[in-house]
């Protein structure tokens, strides 16, 4: 059973900024790269930035510079710290496993939506 609980998102101004949170279990958490997704309305979901059990983080190119993954070993706990937030940002953010072919299952997301 997928145990993926992702919060924090809501309603900002463009140049604002949030903090997400996902919540897993313990041997997800330790196992695995982490990653962020985003399905913007009427899109796919894709991956927009990820970290390893080691703590590395990539991002891709629209987000660098803006986002920032982190992870909390003790609190089982991924973060996506996103500042200067535009309405591209907008969409469903879900976390889960990178690649995508190990995920089994998704977690609820949390929405974010960006205003002009």
């Amino acid at each position: 059973q997928v145990q993926l609980v992702e919060s924090g998102g809501g309603l900002v101004q463009a140049g604002g900024s949030l903090r997400l949170s996902c919540t897993t279990s313990a041997s997800t958490f330790n196992s695995n790269t982490m990653g962020w997704y985003r399905q913007p309305p009427g899109k796919q979901r894709k991956l927009v930035a990820r970290i390893t059990k080691f703590g590395d983080s990539h991002y891709v190119e629209a987000v660098k510079g803006r986002f920032t993954v982190s992870r909390d070993a003790v609190k089982n706990t991924v973060y996506l710290q996103m500042n200067n937030l535009q309405p591209s940002d907008s969409g469903m953010y879900y976390c889960n496993k990178v690649p995508e072919s190990a995920i089994t299952g998704w977690g609820r997301g949390t929405q974010v939506t960006v205003s002009s």
